[in-house]
């Protein structure tokens, strides 16, 4: 079992048994086998992110379903620079990760809903670190590490998508 998405996964499901009325019941999927990642041919969308130094484009894979979700960048061993992964969270709401079987060391950066930057972090591979949001986020965008130093990428920061 991938504990990164365990651990996302039993979030999810504490944080739905708080806000659900009694009545309600949500299921949360088990997280995705290694056979299924890394996941491939996911829908790519733009997102410029807007810093002091300027506008800077990418290309984010779009981890729309359950398991691109649990697999996120697991396995991959390469990743262009102006390339990532976004995961959108409908509705809103604290998100949490780690680097559980993933190769790439990344920046992590939790959006708000007002599409602004709440929190940039790294991640290092295969650690079980928690990453946190420290705050109710939209997205999270998967960057290569020392890409949000390069870009100047701090909290606040606009993110057009």
């Amino acid at each position: 079992m991938n504990i990164r998405r365990a651990v996302i996964a039993a979030t999810l499901a504490a944080m739905a048994a708080v806000a659900a009325p009694a009545a309600a019941t949500f299921a949360v999927a088990a997280p995705a086998a290694a056979s299924n990642c890394p996941s491939t041919g996911l829908k790519r969308a733009p997102a410029v992110l807007v810093t002091a130094s300027g506008r800077h484009s990418y290309s984010l894979e779009v981890a729309a379903t359950a398991d691109a979700q649990q697999c996120g960048l697991m396995y991959r061993k390469t990743m262009k620079r102006s390339s990532g992964m976004i995961f959108v969270f409908a509705p809103p709401r604290p998100a949490s990760f780690w680097m559980e079987n993933t190769v790439l060391p990344l920046d992590l950066v939790f959006v708000g809903s007002d599409d602004r930057v709440l929190t940039v972090a790294s991640g290092k591979p295969f650690s079980r670190d928690i990453i946190d949001s420290r705050g109710v986020a939209a997205a999270v965008i998967e960057l290569n590490a020392g890409e949000a130093k390069r870009i100047g990428l701090k909290p606040g920061d606009r993110v057009e998508r």
